[in-house]
């Protein structure tokens, strides 16, 4: 298997929602959250946005697109948007290079950390970024503050979601 991550370029947008989509499903595993396995995902007009800003990344296996990371910069930390990698590829580390490529770009910014808002007690969500050396956050910052609001606002139970950082002195996957 060869896996290769580069930077998501315009002709790549349309197949990111049917990636998201496929990385959904897992959710149907958990009756409390199935109904995020029917939810919206990210245009194409969307991810065009994240590419045309070099805020997106594309993983591709044997030429295939199979996972995607999007990101926006805030003041000290790169932000992880979605991190989505499709079903059938993921538990092959996927994920953890497309975050390692995202550090490697909040690196070259100049920025501190890498930061995320995901489910606490969802096996693949912090459990799997805490593998990482991913940090809950007690304090959070103005930005993360309003993500937070944000999922609150879409139907997430704000009791069910953390906020989560990276320090970036490490790589990502060496805790």
């Amino acid at each position: 298997m060869n896996i290769y991550i580069r930077p998501t370029t315009s002709d790549d947008v349309a197949a990111l929602p049917a990636i998201e989509r496929a990385a959904g499903e897992r959710f149907r595993d958990d009756p409390d959250l199935a109904w995020l396995a029917d939810g919206e995902v990210i245009s194409a007009e969307q991810h065009l946005d994240y590419a045309e800003r070099g805020l997106s990344w594309l993983a591709l296996a044997n030429d295939r697109p199979v996972g995607f990371i999007l990101t926006e910069a805030h003041p000290s930390s790169l932000f992880i948007v979605e991190l989505s990698v499709d079903l059938a590829w993921q538990g092959k580390g996927i994920g953890r290079q497309l975050i390692a490529r995202a550090a490697d770009h909040a690196r070259k910014l100049g920025l501190t950390s890498l930061t995320l808002t995901t489910f606490r007690n969802v096996p693949w969500n912090a459990p799997f970024y805490a593998r990482m050396g991913f940090e809950m956050m007690m304090t959070l910052t103005p930005e993360l503050r309003e993500k937070r609001e944000e999922e609150t606002a879409h139907g997430l139970a704000y009791e069910s979601r953390c906020a989560m950082r990276l320090p970036l002195n490490r790589r990502p996957g060496k805790a």
